[in-house]
C-alpha cells in the first residue's frame, strides 16, 4: 500500500512521521515542490494545476491514496484532485485544529501564514467552529519559509515575533500552517507557560488509515520512504535533519542526505 503525501516544502514531514509511526508497514512516497514552493503567494488556477500534475503522478507511479498535509493546497485543490482522480483513489485533506482548540479553550490565537490568516477560508473556520471562544489570527512571517530552509535561528526569530503579536491571555495556539507543528518545541518555550498547542498532523494520519481501511485491500507494504522533487525521483533535503520528524524519516529513505 503506497501513499503519497503532497506538500510544496516540509510541511508534509509530521504527518509523515504520524504514518510512519502508526504503520511502519506503509510505503510513503513524498512529493515536494522546490522549484515551484512557496504555494501560498501562487494564484489559485497555478496552484491547482500544481496539485493535480503532481497527484497524478503519484497514481502513475503507484500511489493507492493520495494526502495533502498542506493548508494552501486543501484549501485550493483538494476538491479538484478529488474530481480529477475519481473514487477509486482516497483524497485525504488538511483542516486547521481550529476546532479541538475551542472546544477546550476560552481564548485562541491561529497561528498561519500571511495568506492564509487573510483569507476567507479561515474567517468561515472561525465563524463554523469557534463555539462562543475568542478567536484572532497571527501571520508568522517567514517562518514556513525558514522551516524549508532547515533554517533553526530564523524559525526561532519568526517565532519570537509572532508570540509578541499574540494576545498575552490566549489559552491555545493552532498551528495553521502544516510547517510548524516541526518546530512546536521552539514555540512551546516562546509562550507563557501553560498555553496548550495543536496541530492536525496526527488527525490527518488517522483519517489516513481509515481511509485505506475503507478500501478494503492488503494494505501492508515494505515501509519504503520515496522521495519526489517538482517530478523527479530526488533525496530528502539535508535540511529536513533539522526537525525530529525530518531525521525519523531520513533513516527510512533511500539515498536520504541531500
Amino acid at each position: 500500500m503506497i501513499v503519497a503525501l503532497i506538500d510544496s516544502g516540509f510541511g508534509l514531514l509530521p504527518t509523515s512521521a504520524c504514518l510512519r509511526r502508526l504503520r511502519p508497514d506503509l510505503d510513503l512516497m513524498l512529493s515536494m515542490d522546490p522549484a515551484g514552493s512557496p504555494w501560498g503567494p501562487k494564484p489559485s488556477d497555478w496552484v491547482i494545476e500544481r496539485v493535480i500534475t503532481t497527484a497524478r503522478r503519484a497514481v502513475d507511479r503507484g500511489a493507492d491514496v493520495v494526502v495533502l498535509p498542506c493548508n494552501t493546497a486543501s484549501v485550493t485543490a483538494l476538491d479538484h484532485v478529488r474530481a480529477d482522480l475519481g473514487d477509486a483513489v482516497p483524497v485525504v485533506g488538511t483542516v486547521p485544529a481550529i476546532k479541538p482548540a475551542a472546544a477546550a479553550c476560552e481564548s485562541v490565537a491561529i497561528w498561519a501564514t500571511a495568506a492564509t490568516t487573510a483569507s476567507r477560508y479561515q474567517a468561515d473556520l472561525i465563524a463554523q467552529f469557534a463555539n462562543g471562544s475568542e478567536v484572532v489570527g497571527v501571520a508568522c512571517h517567514g517562518l514556513a519559509d525558514a522551516i524549508d530552509r532547515g533554517d533553526r535561528a530564523g524559525a526561532s526569530a519568526a517565532i519570537a515575533s509572532a508570540v509578541e503579536r499574540t494576545p498575552d491571555d490566549v489559552q491555545g495556539v493552532v498551528l495553521g500552517c502544516t510547517h510548524y507543528p516541526l518546530v512546536a518545541d521552539t514555540i512551546a518555550a516562546q509562550l507563557p507557560t501553560g498555553v496548550r498547542l495543536f496541530d492536525s498532523a496526527e488527525a490527518v494520519a488517522q483519517q489516513t488509515l481509515r481511509r485505506i481501511d475503507a478500501l478494503g485491500r492488503e494494505s501492508t507494504g515494505s515501509g519504503r520512504v520515496e522521495v519526489f522533487l517538482s517530478g523527479a525521483r530526488g533525496i530528502l533535503p539535508a535540511g529536513a535533519r533539522a526537525f525530529a520528524a525530518g531525521r525519523e524519516l531520513l533513516g527510512t529513505a533511500p539515498n536520504p542526505i541531500g
